[in-house]
């Protein structure tokens, strides 16, 4: 679990530079706040439109080199992106980023269910805090390489990407290990699927995506509309982004022995008001909110993906990729459209539909069947 861990937070870590390049963005190429939001729905819809049929793939004939592949893309894909000279080159190095995102997850996820066993929230846990982290030292690390060698020092993050790449290469054969035989003279019982409730669950899943894009997109934006300097929003949106990575920690067990739904049901409802009181009261309550806010939306991640394996065990790979790419991707086109907003009004406004997103989502989760938490998961059989 380690390793596929390591994996998602070298393939996240790529993705979590996107917001620290932002503002750089916006100086170099003069974008507005809309434009600025394309680069992240760029990256989003590009992470998670082919994820379904990555998962597909997975099921289907089993694709553990999409794992270092991943990974390595997406490092290359970022690198080049923040030196690239012109804004349309940029997007076109994020959608490639964005597709190695796409690869890596639901294989990784796929075989982070095989190695958790009966704790599959615990486990799914441990794999989701690695991109938790690795997502915040994206924004950790590319601080201070752009405000130390500019644009062109985001190449460095190549690096680390390509050697936890080339660890994962060497470690396909231990991967494989961990996948339950399959047996092809008898059938998979891995229990009933649960359509419908995977496709609320997905809606759910956007909308708590459409809060939480919008505050990676804008939160370093609003500071530096209040006055503060570049460095002080990023830094807030990397406590936000650590302090998720511990929420996930406690998330999993959690729902292990509460319950899945509850503990969604609970994220939902502590979110609208830790949004309020970061964007109205500001100041250090405000960054104390943002403290709540990370843990209570990226420590349900996990908890989503399980709950969607679980709706659907007979096809780990694809439930990986929908809960974790297409509904998400929903979140990347509601950031474009609270960057027009933020433009035709203001971005105040922008951050209070942030705030009311949640609410759709509590509302909806009570209407979620509980997911078969002894359900066992399998992969789909080839035809021979």
């Amino acid at each position: 679990m380690a390793l596929l861990s390591s994996g998602h937070m070298a393939v996240d870590f790529a993705g979590g530079a996107l917001p620290a390049l932002l503002p750089s963005f916006v100086d170099r190429f003069g974008l507005s706040y809309t434009l600025a939001a394309v680069l992240v729905l760029a990256s989003t819809i590009s992470s998670s439109v082919v994820q379904p049929l990555f998962g597909l793939w997975s099921d289907r004939r089993g694709a553990v080199w999409l794992i270092p592949l991943g990974v390595a893309v997406g490092g290359i894909g970022m690198g080049l992106a923040s030196a690239a000279p012109a804004y349309g080159l940029v997007a076109l190095c994020v959608v490639a980023s964005g597709i190695g995102t796409a690869a890596y997850h639901p294989e990784g996820s796929k075989f982070a269910a095989y190695a958790s066993g009966a704790r599959r929230a615990s486990g799914m846990s441990i794999f989701s805090v690695g991109g938790n982290v690795g997502y915040a030292l994206g924004t950790l690390a590319t601080t201070p390489l752009v405000a130390a060698l500019g644009l062109t020092g985001g190449l460095l993050l190549i690096v680390p990407c390509a050697l936890v790449a080339g660890a994962l290469f060497a470690a396909v054969p231990f991967l494989l290990s961990l996948e339950p035989p399959v047996r092809v003279d008898r059938p998979v019982v891995a229990g009933e699927e649960h359509v419908g409730a995977m496709v609320l669950l997905l809606v759910i899943v956007a909308v708590r995506s459409v809060a939480w894009f919008g505050l990676l997109t804008f939160v370093p934006l609003w500071e530096r509309s209040l006055g503060h300097s570049k460095s002080y929003g990023l830094h807030l949106l990397s406590l936000m982004l650590l302090l998720g990575a511990i929420g996930t920690l406690v998330a999993g067990p959690a729902a292990d022995r509460f319950g899945r739904r509850p503990i969604l049901m609970v994220s939902n409802v502590v979110v609208p008001p830790a949004i309020l009181a970061f964007v109205v009261v500001g100041g250090v309550p405000g960054a104390v909110a943002l403290c709540v806010v990370g843990p209570a939306v990226v420590g349900t991640f996990g908890v989503t993906m399980v709950m969607s394996q679980e709706y659907l065990p007979r096809h780990i790979g694809m439930a990986s990729g929908l809960s974790i790419g297409l509904s998400i991707g929903l979140g990347g086109i509601a950031a474009v459209i609270l960057g027009a907003i933020a433009d035709g009004i203001d971005l105040r406004t922008a951050l209070y539909i942030c705030a009311a997103a949640p609410l759709v989502g509590a509302l909806l989760t009570v209407f979620l069947p509980p997911s078969r938490t002894r359900a066992r998961l399998a992969p789909e059989i080839a035809p021979s």
